[in-house]
């Protein structure tokens, strides 16, 4: 069972296949947060006001396609996982073109009553990534806050000549251009 609380976005129109779906999300995510659509301008309004930390569509929708939600999608966010839940992938061919386009797997419906089983390993992946991100995040913060005292340092230095201000200056700047490198993103 997966404890942490997912955000998922189902992609689907058929009733029946959205009641089971969420009853095997059920079975294996402690606190699933499920919003479900079938089209792309609601997808892309859940995308901005739901976060989804996943996507599952159905291949076949009424008004485009899986793979059209699956590029909206990677434009908005490149790092959040997309699943395809479909009876339609049965040519070996256009499953592979939906790996290659991005998508994390499929599951065909035909295994519907399987589909915690299925789904598991790729929602727990979900799951690693969410929490090496929030690992990432946090060694960000520390490496912010370090810098921030040791500027705090820099100021607080009595720079009598000019020497040692010229000093302060240069340590200021290579802290400023190795923020730069290493991508600091405020």
């Amino acid at each position: 069972m997966i404890k942490k609380k997912l955000n998922i976005l189902l992609v689907e129109d058929n009733q029946n296949d959205i009641f089971l779906i969420k009853r095997q999300i059920g079975k294996i995510v402690s606190e699933p947060n499920i919003e479900i659509t079938d089209n792309l301008e609601d997808c892309k309004d859940l995308l901005v006001n739901f976060a989804p930390d996943v996507v599952l569509s159905d291949y076949n929708l009424p008004n485009c396609t899986g793979l059209d939600i699956m590029e909206m999608v990677k434009e908005y966010d490149e790092t959040i996982e997309f699943i395809f839940i479909t009876g339609t992938i049965n040519d070996e061919e256009l499953a592979a073109n939906t790996i290659l386009s991005g998508a994390a797997g499929y599951i065909l419906k035909k295994d519907i009553n399987n589909l915690g089983e299925k789904l598991e390993p790729l929602l727990k992946k979900v799951v690693i990534n969410m929490v090496s991100k929030d690992e990432l995040r946090e060694r960000i913060r520390n490496n912010k806050i370090t810098v921030n005292q040791i500027y705090s340092y820099l100021d607080k230095i009595n720079s009598d000549n000019a020497e040692q201000r010229d000093n302060i200056k240069q340590i200021k700047e290579a802290i400023d251009r190795f923020n730069l490198e290493d991508g600091d993103t405020e």
